[in-house]
């Protein structure tokens, strides 16, 4: 089925064909694992987020209307589906920190000072991962998927100027972050 174009494979799911949902699986899986993976981090919950995207497009693919590559489509439900991932895990953090009557600050957790040999790598992951979604997606999308400004607009559906000044301020979010994990 390799021969066929993304339209003919999607020609082909609208008509119930597994076999072409299959083979959009093999060419993006590895793409959608990276957007999830930079959003959420490396955790159990990566894989089902990852396998709800291809699930979704499947049950919405009478929707898809060939406005945005099949990559792009795919990774808006990627963003948006670790977006209410990041949202139930805050959820849940709030509630298991107001039974344990414990004060953070925003809720947030600390890096542990006992954690100073990070490499580079573990440093930019540590501060991506201390983003809020919002800013956190601009970041992946444009910094770590190589996605141009106007591509990262249409996948988030936002304007050009908000995701520019969404880069802006999370690039500086996370030289803060990095500056105060390097100290302790």
């Amino acid at each position: 089925m390799k021969e066929l174009d993304e339209s003919q494979l999607v020609g082909k799911m609208r008509q119930g064909d597994e076999k072409a949902l299959a083979e959009l699986i093999d060419r993006h899986q590895s793409a959608v694992a990276r957007v999830v993976n930079s959003m959420l981090g490396y955790v159990p919950e990566a894989d089902d987020i990852c396998q709800e995207v291809f699930l979704r497009f499947w049950y919405s693919i009478d929707k898809y209307r060939h406005e945005a590559e099949v990559k792009t489509f795919l990774t808006r439900i990627a963003i948006n589906l670790s977006i209410n991932e990041l949202n139930r895990r805050k959820r849940k953090m709030s509630f298991i920190l107001s039974q344990l009557s414990v004060q953070t600050e925003s809720n947030q957790i600390k890096v542990e000072s006992s954690e100073k040999a990070f490499g580079d790598a573990q440093l930019v992951a540590s501060a991506l991962n201390q983003l809020d979604p919002p800013h956190r997606s601009v970041v992946v999308l444009r910094l770590v998927e190589g996605y141009s400004t106007k591509e990262t607009a249409e996948i988030l559906g936002l304007p050009i100027g908000t995701v520019l000044s969404r880069l802006a301020r999370a690039q500086e979010k996370m030289r803060k972050i990095i500056a105060k994990l390097l100290k302790s």
